[in-house]
């Protein structure tokens, strides 16, 4: 029976979606919940699953189309999959028996001997040969990029549990796709389903351009025309103004090399400078409530809930997901939150709900490098806060120079609720909570 596959609704305010990536091609067989497509919509990327087993038999809306929400994107026919198994099975019985094997030499595999076939001529630079039958075997898969391994959570978590470098599995799906089915061969038979030696990496996004001609014309992703539809509404909507505060991290950074590892080995998370800058901004916020606010019209709405945004870098963009009700939460508490958040972007399964309801947003350009920048306000909200860079400098203490690890922290702010004064006493207080750091990383 067919079956339809639809674009999802990713959340009540979502209207229409992008598929960005289909991981199966016509004709391949597909179970259900394995992952079928790659959507982006204006609040999150997803993987969607397919909504059962079956041949995917039609493709209706092809990569980089955006459609509205329920519109039928593909076909699964399940009644085909099984048709195709029940002929490769009548083949088989009908099939007359093979011949007996002539000798080997010891140690090589007895293959099966396909049945006799006309001898085609080799094409020529205008002919091309026939299309496969749905039922052939693919030819195999381009391995990926070196160091990376395209895998379903399933096979990740497996992975894990049996500690498989997945990058050494050879991946039959689609661009190399790692399946269960290729996982479970490779726990069975390693020598045999390892995975070929990766070529040379592949430039990243926004790496070095290769030219055909004088010009080359790439079309917007999804997420970047969207990220740039926020970016230029942000500008026109708020008045944009940013400060930027020195910040001297020598404490916390001492702190993170001794409790580092013994953090790490008691929780089960690398500790990072995040929650820091969460915690720090959060208590600050108590403080100084107008910068957890937001403007309609001729009014400013205040937010008792403190929802704090983490900027995470992707391949194709900047996602931002939400740490909800980070006000409530110790250090600890803050740290699971944003590793939890962070590699769920990372492998897109994120939900609508975790990237809504933000009232102020941390980025982080400083770990690409980066000394400060002025980053955009994500709206509604009226301030962003932007980390640079830690670095040992040569600073002035008691009229005697000191090397000490420096940040600079930059708040950008709307300058039509936010004063130049109110946003530089924020700053302060976040200043003095970094630099006198006192809460215990229970």
């Amino acid at each position: 029976m067919p079956t339809k596959v639809i674009m999802p609704q990713m959340g009540e305010s979502v209207a229409e979606g992008t598929v960005t990536k289909w991981l199966k091609k016509v004709g391949t067989r597909v179970e259900r919940d394995e992952p079928l497509f790659e959507i982006s919509t204006d609040k999150v990327d997803a993987e969607i699953p397919a909504p059962a087993s079956g041949v995917l038999t039609e493709i209706v809306v092809k990569e980089n189309e955006t459609v509205p929400v329920n519109t039928v994107v593909g076909w699964i026919d399940s009644e085909a999959a099984e048709a195709a198994a029940g002929e490769a099975a009548a083949a088989k019985v009908q099939a007359p028996p093979a011949a007996p094997p002539a000798a080997r030499p010891a140690g090589r595999p007895v293959l099966p001997v396909p049945p006799a076939a006309p001898v085609a001529a080799a094409p020529g630079p205008a002919m091309q040969a026939p299309a496969p039958p749905l039922a052939a075997i693919p030819a195999p898969p381009a391995p990926p990029p070196a160091g990376k391994a395209r895998s379903s959570p399933l096979v990740r978590r497996i992975a894990r549990e049996h500690n498989v470098d997945l990058t050494q599995v050879r991946g039959t799906g689609l661009e190399g796709r790692i399946s269960k089915k290729d996982i479970l061969a490779y726990l069975a038979h390693p020598a045999a389903a390892v995975a070929a030696v990766p070529g040379p990496p592949q430039a990243p996004a926004g790496g070095r351009m290769v030219f055909t001609g004088p010009t080359e014309v790439v079309p917007m992703t999804p997420m970047r025309r969207q990220i740039a539809e926020h970016m230029v509404a942000s500008k026109r909507t708020s008045a944009h103004v940013s400060t930027v505060f020195e910040v001297e991290m020598t404490r916390i950074v001492e702190l993170m090399a001794r409790q580092g590892e013994e953090f790490e080995r008691r929780h089960g998370l690398k500790l990072t400078y995040t929650p820091f800058f969460v915690r720090a901004v959060v208590e600050a916020m108590r403080e100084f409530p107008i910068v957890n606010s937001s403007v309609e019209s001729t009014n400013i709405i205040y937010r008792r809930d403190m929802n704090i945004g983490v900027a995470v870098a992707l391949e194709t963009g900047l996602i931002v997901p939400v740490i909800k009700h980070a006000d409530e939460k110790n250090f600890l508490g803050i740290a699971r939150a944003v590793k939890d958040l962070a590699e769920r972007a990372r492998t897109k399964h994120l939900s609508v709900d975790d990237v809504q309801g933000g009232t102020f947003t941390i980025t982080n350009p400083g770990v690409f490098g980066g000394l400060f920048g002025t980053p955009i306000i994500n709206q509604p909200q009226v301030a962003i806060l932007g980390v640079g860079a830690i670095e040992k400098r040569p600073v002035v203490r008691q009229d005697a120079m000191a090397i000490c690890s420096m940040v600079y922290l930059v708040l950008t702010f709307d300058h039509r609720i936010i004063d130049g004064a109110l946003a530089d006493q924020f700053m302060g207080r976040v200043k003095a909570l970094l630099e006198n750091w006192e809460e215990p990383m229970v």
